[in-house]
């Protein structure tokens, strides 16, 4: 199995071993023969026959994507091939287990094996859910935002009743030994402190911010460090780390039908998920989103500082991500980015959106402000 591969990151498509994999280009373009090959052979192994349909499924995330009708479902392959060996595709199969227990509708998983022990990569066979992720819909103007919001705001407050041990991502070891989730970090302090120094470093070298604007995002942070100190002995609750409408189906414009991609989840803040609807949508949104949350569970204290905190520290490894594969040279193709808009736009806004984060803790204000 695996390496450790995840003590010591903050966000894995970034701080990765192998840095920034699968995020640039096409999957269908980078997912050539042989590994079509390789997974007919493995479908064939698993299911008794390889589906005559297989064929790449597109997505612009960092794994390859198949699709293929297998007993008659239709299906979704998900392929990670990183040099690190990574598990966490086991970690995602029983955390979707675990919120269709909390009332929260995800994926249906007709196979995962990440031991690379018949073939060399991880692999997920999903049933897919019909509908289509929410921001196609919001592109193609169908989308009711704000009855959605409120929806993702309850579904949020629904999955943070499962409480993980320890902080930060999933040990996949005692996960397979012991059936349980537990974290690398012994305080949320230290997950949310991993690798900040490196992501500013990164940031400024690449000309994105200046030192001094690194300095006074650092400054902020410690002043308001209070906040990060989650109780040891209670655990964090269950964040998905990559809460956006692209990953979130919708059966109708107002209706949700599962949350997916999983593959991020950590232990963590109350706060986390919500703020990451913050790096997309605005105060209208937010409240929406708080408002839905607090019809399931009570808002946590300093839930306005948490916000921000949280806004902050998204938007930055969000933006070593969008510069190191080149997001701000796209034009609307990319699912970041708007119609009629193009990476210049996506700048401007990943910058405003971190000076905004830094100003909502400076100036104590509601998130309502975004």
């Amino acid at each position: 199995m695996a390496a450790e591969t995840r003590n010591n990151i903050y966000y894995w498509k970034c701080d990765r071993p192998a840095s920034l994999h699968g995020t640039t280009g096409d999957a269908a373009q980078r997912a050539g023969d042989d590994l079509l090959r390789q997974v007919a052979a493995m479908l064939a192994g698993r299911f008794g026959a390889a589906p005559a349909d297989l064929r790449p499924g597109g997505g612009q995330g960092n794994h390859f994507i198949f699709r293929a009708t297998i007993a008659e479902k239709d299906c979704m392959i998900r392929i990670e091939d990183g040099p690190e060996r990574d598990d966490y595709m086991e970690v995602e199969a029983h955390v979707i287990d675990l919120i269709k227990k909390a009332g929260v509708p995800g994926w249906n998983f007709l196979g995962v094996d990440s031991s690379r022990a018949e073939v060399p990569f991880a692999w997920q066979v999903i049933e897919r859910v019909p509908g289509h992720d929410l921001n196609l819909l919001l592109k193609e103007g169908r989308l009711d935002l704000h009855s959605c919001a409120e929806q993702i705001g309850a579904h949020v407050a629904r999955w943070q009743s499962i409480r993980p041990e320890g902080f930060g991502p999933f040990r996949p070891g005692v996960l397979r030994a012991a059936g349980r989730l537990a974290g690398y970090h012994s305080a949320y302090g230290q997950y949310y402190n991993t690798r900040l120094e490196a992501h500013l470093g990164y940031l400024v070298k690449e000309n994105f911010i200046s030192n001094a604007e690194a300095a006074g995002i650092a400054g902020a942070i410690r002043d308001n460090a209070a906040v990060l100190r989650l109780p040891d002995d209670e655990g964090g609750c269950l964040v998905h780390k990559d809460l956006a409408l692209w990953n979130v189906i919708g059966d109708a414009p107002d209706r949700i039908a599962a949350v997916i991609d999983w593959d991020d989840t950590v232990s963590g803040d109350p706060m986390d998920d919500i703020s990451l609807l913050g790096c997309f949508y605005g105060g209208d949104v937010i409240a929406r989103a708080l408002a839905g949350y607090a019809s399931v569970r009570r808002l946590p204290p300093f839930h306005e500082k948490r916000f921000w905190l949280h806004l902050l520290r998204n938007m930055l490894w969000k933006s070593v991500i969008r510069v190191g594969a080149g997001y701000f040279s796209m034009n609307s193709g990319l699912f970041l980015i708007g119609a009629g808009s193009d990476g210049a736009g996506l700048r401007d806004f990943t910058l405003k959106r971190i000076r905004t984060a830094v100003r909502g803790l400076r100036d104590s204000l509601l998130p309502e402000f975004l």
